[in-house]
């Protein structure tokens, strides 16, 4: 007997027709969530007038839900919930190095009190820290008691603070109520498949009603709950990101029909991100050589499933205790032992006051955006060119940071019409304590070789030399201009100089050809 019996007739109903009108207000021009070119979907670079009012309130400063906020707004992860109810052949939770960011990972195990008190540690000293999630380092729902005594606590004492969860889906359906409970009104599910064969890939076993399960049955167990879940939260107006895990040759051409999926059930959005997979890890994957995925597959897969569910394109799969701005990682200044000596003064209207100019700077950002594309559409051509350009930004919405400083790059496709994000690409550290370590270069032009231009705040001369040696225009005529601004006039530039005939445009690398495939596998499925 299945321990989702309690699940009513109604509850199905409900979640079903809360599907249906998401689907119907998609077609009809409103909050869509198809994810295709065109116009906007909600949740990813949107504004205002692109959804309801409701939906913006809750995306408009979430860094996880709106692409234009991570630039902006922080997120904070606390590590409560250890224990976790199945096993992934690309999970270890075992190991932390202080160095590396990856989703399981823990320099401590934190209790509800000590979790309380350290977010409002870091809400004190981040006013720009909007969000509160629990991501692990097992899974937040496997840990019900200490995941719901945390989020208790924080509905009380952080009133402003939004709540968050993520979840492998197993134990969803019976949480339902208590995640309403606490307005949790962001719930992440990590959904690799709709097919029990390919499940039993990546899962070898769950823990199901006391005992262990194996094999395509856990599999056909773990979807199940999925589906469930994800329709129930949907008929109850939390907002859901689907996270899956993109790992070549076992689910890759697979997630066109898991976006389509998740997108019938009503999911905001869905989160495509590379398997990681080298061998320190210590996971199944990564001790028995599976690979992961070069960062043009990736995008080669996210392009495929344009016109299902809206995609998120700039994670940075972030540690369990991962403190400050998407891609970057501030927990070394919040460890347990600097928080018990700090004085926590939690100022709700400071924190407003704060987060008030931070609006008028995304304000003014939207501006330069609009009139840039309001210049390019003045001198519109008859072309359909369209190129990537790496952006080096330490945040704000700008193109603000030394080459020589950047770990990692943010990527841009940027044609007459737009400039729209598509995701980032981590690099090596060029600049090492004031010289640059060129042996880096190499691997650092390889992670970008599928881009026109890289837009820096400064930038030596043997990276220079190295990059324009590539086919790769580095450009520091920008710097510390907004970046969809910076881009279009990048484009607007390149576009003329192509015009005068001083350069031809020359499509790089061999990002199509490999999205070919997916598109190809998208039409026959």
């Amino acid at each position: 007997m299945s321990n989702t019996a309690f699940v009513s007739i109604a509850d199905l109903k409900r979640g079903r027709s809360a599907v249906s009108a998401i689907l119907e207000t998609a077609a009809s021009g409103g909050c869509s969530t198809t994810g295709g070119e065109g116009k906007a979907s909600c949740g990813s670079s949107d504004g205002p007038a692109d959804m309801p009012a409701e939906i913006w309130e809750k995306v408009k400063n979430h860094p996880c839900y709106s692409e234009e906020a991570h630039h902006h707004y922080a997120r904070m992860h606390v590590a409560v919930a250890p224990a976790c109810n199945i096993q992934c052949n690309y999970c270890n939770r075992k190991y932390d190095c202080s160095n590396e960011s990856r989703p399981g990972v823990v320099s401590a195990k934190l209790t509800p009190d000590q979790a309380v008190n350290k977010v409002l540690a870091v809400a004190s000293a981040i006013p720009q820290m909007t969000v509160l999630g629990i991501a692990g380092p097992g899974d937040a729902l496997a840990n019900p008691k200490k995941t719901f005594e945390t989020f208790r606590r924080l509905q009380a004492e952080a009133p402003d603070i939004k709540l968050c969860l993520s979840t492998n889906g197993l134990a969803l359906p019976e949480m339902v109520d208590e995640i309403c409970k606490y307005n949790i009104d962001h719930v992440t599910i990590t959904i690799n498949m709709v097919d029990p064969v390919v499940g039993a890939r990546i899962y070898p076993w769950i823990f199901w009603q006391h005992r262990r399960v194996t094999g395509i049955a856990a599999a056909t167990i773990l979807h199940r709950q999925q589906m469930l879940g994800l329709e129930m939260l949907t008929a109850r107006g939390v907002l859901t990101k689907v996270n899956s895990v993109l790992i070549p040759g076992v689910n890759d051409a697979h997630l066109i029909e898991v976006n389509r999926e998740v997108k019938k059930r009503g999911a905001f959005l869905h989160n495509i991100m590379p398997l990681i997979s080298e061998a320190e890890h210590g996971t199944v994957f990564g001790l028995t050589g599976q690979r992961g995925p070069s960062a043009q597959e990736l995008k080669a897969v996210q392009d495929a499933c344009m016109g299902g569910a809206n995609l998120m394109r700039h994670c940075r799969q972030c540690r369990a205790d991962a403190v400050g701005l998407l891609g970057e990682d501030r927990s070394e200044e919040f460890t347990q032992d600097k928080v018990d000596q700090m004085e926590i003064v939690y100022d709700l209207e400071k924190r407003r006051a704060y987060q008030q100019q931070v609006e008028i700077e995304r304000q003014a950002q939207q501006v330069a955006k609009q009139a840039a594309l309001d210049a390019a559409a003045d001198t519109a051509a008859n072309d359909d060119i369209a190129v990537l350009v790496a952006i080096a930004t330490e945040g704000q919405g700008r193109v603000n940071q030394h080459f020589g400083h950047a770990t990692e790059f943010q990527i841009y496709e940027v044609s007459a019409a737009q400039a729209h994000f598509v995701g980032h690409r981590r690099v090596d550290l060029y600049c090492q304590g004031g010289y640059g370590d060129d042996e880096q270069l190499p691997s650092i032009v390889s992670a970008i070789n599928d881009c026109h231009a890289v837009l820096v705040a400064k930038i030596g001369a043997c990276p220079r030399d190295e990059l324009t040696a590539a086919g790769i225009e580095p450009v520091d005529a920008y710097a510390h201009e907004f970046i969809e601004g910076a881009a279009l006039a990048w484009f607007a530039d390149y576009r003329a100089r192509i015009a005068r005939g001083e350069i031809t445009h020359q499509a790089r690398g061999d990002a199509r050809i490999r999205q070919g495939a997916y598109t190809a596998a998208a039409s026959a499925a």
